[in-house]
């Protein structure tokens, strides 16, 4: 898929539909803090990353063999695991302390199966976590070569995330955002019947939502806030559709890791869920398939 740059988001505007990763302001630290409550769950459920991302982080932002990486928001270490594994030095920091202990053990759990591939006693993956609030922790002397936020940056306080994060690295180093949304494409008829499901259980559903097309997706937010900072050069993006197919019970386990839905009171969570496992049983042969939208932006600091 050929990349998106600045220019490119010019010549053929987006039509800047709303994006699932713009948290309201005042809700962001509590919906933040929902994912910890089942970190078994999201481990289980939550997707990792298509193989190009990896390339391209690699390619775009040198996370390479050796190279120091400091990862905001690991989760329970959907990108960490891959990353560590092609032999990054990752430090990851993760607020929620039942993440953060999903995230080491399955490092451990990467390191003992590489150890035994190897044939020697130990793995060669170097990883350590670090639960803590990036805005709070505490900065190492020694600067990193890359910053990741995979899917976290949206949750990190808008006032200090881009200069946190420059302050992080050493000059020349990337800042490497990943961003996901849902657009349209897969089962689509289910997706529209599904919103009548969400009208009639969360009052917050805006009448006749739909998913946006890839290309309606705007992605000039994040550009425009890293370039404010003064601390990083042009942004650069690299663009990923994913199809993935569900059963119902394992399209519900992923709902049930989404922080809106995780929200709800619990007699409208478990009404809208019950919504949704019904049309998909009943219309859809209890199979849908969902296209995300992944976005890679790498800004290299001045």
């Amino acid at each position: 898929m050929p990349p998106d740059t600045d220019a490119d988001a010019q010549a053929h505007p987006y039509a800047h539909a709303r994006r699932d990763d713009q948290p309201e302001e005042t809700r962001r630290v509590l919906l933040s803090r929902t994912f910890d409550g089942d970190a078994e769950l999201y481990d289980r459920a939550r997707p990792g990353y298509p193989p190009e991302l990896y390339d391209d982080l690699a390619d775009l932002a040198g996370a390479r063999p050796g190279r120091r990486v400091l990862e905001i928001g690991c989760g329970t270490g959907q990108a960490t695991v891959p990353l560590a594994a092609l032999g990054c030095r990752i430090t990851a920091v993760e607020a929620g302390p039942r993440m953060a202990a999903v995230a080491r053990r399955n490092l451990a759990e990467a390191e003992a199966e590489v150890g035994a591939e190897d044939g020697a006693g130990a793995g060669v993956v170097s990883a350590e976590v670090v639960t803590a609030e990036f805005e709070n922790w505490p900065l190492p002397a020694e600067p990193f070569d890359v910053v990741l936020a995979a899917t976290a940056f949206h949750w990190i306080d808008p006032a200090v995330r881009v200069t946190r994060a420059a302050d992080a690295l050493r000059p020349g180093g990337a800042l490497a955002v990943v961003r996901n949304q849902h657009v349209r494409g897969g089962t689509e008829e289910f997706f529209v019947e599904v919103q009548r499901c969400y009208e009639r259980f969360d009052p917050a559903t805006r009448p006749g939502m739909r998913p946006p097309e890839a290309d309606d997706v705007d992605n000039s937010d994040h550009a425009e806030e890293v370039a404010r900072s003064g601390r990083f050069g042009e942004t650069v993006f690299r663009r990923y559709t994913w199809d993935l197919t569900y059963t119902t019970a394992e399209y519900l386990d992923v709902l049930r890791t989404y922080s809106g839905h995780r929200a709800l009171p619990e007699a409208a969570r478990n009404g809208l869920l019950a919504c949704v496992a019904g049309l998909i049983d009943g219309r859809y042969g209890g199979r849908v398939t969902k296209r995300y939208l992944i976005e890679l932006a790498v800004s290299q600091r001045r």
